[in-house]
């Protein structure tokens, strides 16, 4: 009962790790992370990502144009690249890792402790991608917002307002964290006592030999 509990948690926890680094793999490179409106042209619209900015016309034409400089990006679109790359790579790691560990694998059955740690460092290595996730999407989204509410800025001005990426990665961030701490508590010692061999079981004539005892002289004749 208890081992196809820790099997079914194992299986959720891996299923969330894979959604959750393809969610952010697909973040990292799509760019919706802002989309602007012009009120000029309300045909046009504007989508910017950590590595282009795209415009999309009413005729459906989409024409993108990549930022000319890393140099020259703000400070939480450079760090965000780097954090994001990060966590696609401690997914992937993480996942297999986790994979390595899991109980349906036939790898390191003989070691439970060694499929014990791989598990545990998969889902460790989960909890920390899902947490470089978090953090650059959750950066952007409060810049965003707070150049939206700048009064500084006039009105007439067109603001930039969340993406669908912006929602994608905080899915992404959250099925990886939840995915890995699955994993790491899924991460059981399973120690298997070997049963002790059975002592040989000798033959009575050999149990008399050990035991001192002689041939009778009946048989004793009979060898004569």
């Amino acid at each position: 009962m208890a081992g196809g509990w820790w099997a079914k948690a194992q299986g959720g926890g891996m299923l969330l790790a894979l959604l959750g680094w393809i969610s952010s793999c697909v973040t990292t490179f799509v760019p919706l992370w802002k989309n602007l409106n012009l009120d000029l042209n309300e045909l046009e619209v504007w989508n910017m990502g950590l590595w282009q900015v795209c415009i999309t016309q009413e005729e459906g034409v989409v024409e993108c144009q990549a930022h000319g400089s890393f140099l020259a990006l703000p400070p939480e679109l450079r760090i965000s690249r780097l954090l994001m790359c990060l966590s696609n790579g401690l997914g992937l790691l993480g996942c297999l890792l986790a994979a390595l560990g899991l109980e349906g694998w036939r790898t390191c059955e003989d070691k439970p402790g060694q499929k014990r740690r791989l598990l545990l460092g998969g889902g460790v290595t989960l909890g920390m991608a899902g947490i470089t996730t978090l953090v650059p999407v959750s950066w952007v989204a409060y810049n965003t917002v707070l150049d939206f509410w700048d009064e500084s800025v006039p009105d007439i001005v067109p603001r930039w307002e969340f993406g669908e990426a912006t929602f994608l990665g905080w899915f992404a961030g959250a099925f990886l964290a939840a995915g890995g701490l699955l994993l790491a508590c899924s991460a059981r010692s399973t120690t298997t006592a070997t049963p002790l061999a059975p002592a040989c079981r000798r033959g009575p004539a050999a149990r008399g030999l050990a035991g001192g005892h002689h041939l009778h002289p009946k048989n004793a004749d009979l060898v004569i």
